[in-house]
């Protein structure tokens, strides 16, 4: 995806600032939320030891469906794979890896179409996606109705950026439209989680923020094994099998 011009970095540097927890190594209670996150086994050593076996043991299977995913979008033209910025546990920030979905200059035509559609201006600015998004390729709307645009993200599993279920990854810019994030930032990220396997997909953000505080504060291996089987149902319905 197109890099950020530096003006564009700062002003994002200077919101991010301002929102982010102003001491983000101390623990979530001593920064002034109310917000209490589980805390049990599971959540403190339970569900890194199943993001991890989870890992090692699809990883075979893994590499050869990214291999053929990687092919079809270099056949398509243009890179396989694009990075994106993303607020993880404790306001940290690292980069996002995923299949390429979208046209090479995707950033430079949302804007152009934005500037030239105020009802898909005022989506965007709800909801910060589009449901009839032009910029999507061919192959990139197979892998986003399979979900395997998402596969990628193991590795942000595997370097503990992100978990396999959790809040849904976060744009700094997105921020501001979360509203209170304790419960976000309690958790590492994940690939598939509650509000990713809503029915309300779609919804804005303050439902969004509702299904990370439900999930972060009854987080157990029962609700984790729960939500990975109804993400493979959900998957199951939208491609049709």
């Amino acid at each position: 995806m197109p890099v950020a011009s530096g003006q564009g970095n700062r002003a994002r540097s200077a919101l991010e600032a301002a929102l982010l927890p102003a001491n983000t190594n101390a623990p979530l209670e001593k920064r002034g939320g109310a917000f209490s996150p589980a805390n049990g086994v599971y959540a403190t050593v339970g569900k890194r030891c199943l993001d991890v076996a989870f890992i090692l043991l699809s990883l075979p299977v893994a590499l050869v469906i990214i291999g053929l995913c990687a092919l079809a979008l270099r056949l398509e033209g243009g890179s396989a794979f694009y990075r994106q910025p993303r607020l993880g546990r404790d306001g940290k920030r690292f980069q996002i890896l995923k299949l390429r979905t979208m046209v090479m200059d995707a950033d430079a035509r949302l804007e152009r179409m934005l500037a030239a559609d105020p009802a898909m201006r005022a989506e965007w600015d709800a909801t910060q996606k589009l449901k009839h998004d032009p910029r999507i390729t061919r192959v990139g709307n197979f892998l986003r109705r399979t979900s395997l645009d998402e596969l990628p993200q193991l590795w942000n599993v595997l370097t503990g950026d992100m978990s396999l279920v959790g809040p849904r990854p976060m744009m700094p810019e997105q921020l501001p439209l979360y509203g209170p994030a304790e419960s976000y930032f309690a958790l590492r990220p994940g690939i598939t989680g509650l509000w990713q396997v809503s029915e309300r997909n779609n919804s804005r953000f303050d439902y969004r923020a509702k299904s990370d505080a439900d999930y972060a504060s009854t987080l157990s291996l029962r609700g984790d094994l729960s939500l990975l089987l109804r993400t493979t149902s959900v998957v199951v319905r939208r491609t049709g099998c």
